[in-house]
């Protein structure tokens, strides 16, 4: 639960991402998440890699990103990615 809501808060505060779930509906597993402006999605997906962040790209029918947090996924590796989000934003934003 702690990954999870570390997680959705960046994608509720970050100027550039958006939660594919309704808020009541949310899995504390697999976090999905979209950019508000597409054309950042391949950039984003490109420098979330390069610095570490794999298996983000969403299912072939839906896009976005998915991020899995089963309960092998250290913490620090959600505090990796929040990071990721907020540096890419503070570039693009």
């Amino acid at each position: 639960k702690a990954k999870s809501d570390l997680l959705y808060n960046e994608i509720d505060n970050n100027p550039l991402f958006e939660g594919t779930a309704a808020k009541e509906d949310r899995s504390i597993m697999n976090v999905t998440f979209v950019m508000k402006n597409k054309d950042l999605e391949a950039d984003f997906l490109s420098y979330a890699t390069g610095v570490g962040c794999s298996g983000l790209k969403g299912h072939r029918s839906v896009g976005g990103f998915r991020a899995s947090i089963y309960n092998a996924m250290p913490y620090e590796s959600v505090e990796h990615l929040v990071n990721t989000m907020k540096t890419f934003a503070a570039k693009h934003a």
